[in-house]
């Protein structure tokens, strides 16, 4: 099993980003992937996340109206759009994969799976 993000960068604030995550062909997502972001010195959070099998989404406040979570079941792929970027916004971007227990949407330890991280900066 395997999760690959790629799509960070360096931009300027209001400027725009697309996340991607690509599961390897053998990934058995049970109920959601979702991201995560870590800032430094900041714990890890949630970002945005799906229900593979129903399509429902979910946001953290913070990004709600400027982030858009999608996905390509036939490639196994994962998006995350992201427009308006502030400065806030940087931080090392994690995607996840949950094939087992599931303890929310929002809950770390529901993902059983995790992508190396793709670096996000926004610059002011």
């Amino acid at each position: 099993v395997q999760l690959q993000a790629s799509g960070g960068g360096l931009v300027q604030a209001g400027g725009s980003l697309r996340l991607s995550c690509a599961a390897s062909a053998r990934t058995y997502i049970r109920y959601a992937m979702a991201w995560f972001r870590q800032a430094p010195g900041k714990e890890r959070e949630f970002v945005a996340g799906i229900e593979w099998n129903i399509d429902r989404t979910d946001y953290t406040d913070s990004v709600k109206g400027r982030f858009t979570i999608s996905r390509d079941n036939a490639k196994n792929t994962m998006y995350l759009q992201m427009n308006s970027l502030k400065p806030e916004d940087t931080a090392v971007y994690y995607c996840a994969a949950n094939s087992l227990s599931f303890y929310g949407i929002r809950n770390v330890q529901s993902y059983d799976y995790w992508g190396q991280g793709t670096q996000v900066t926004v610059s002011s």
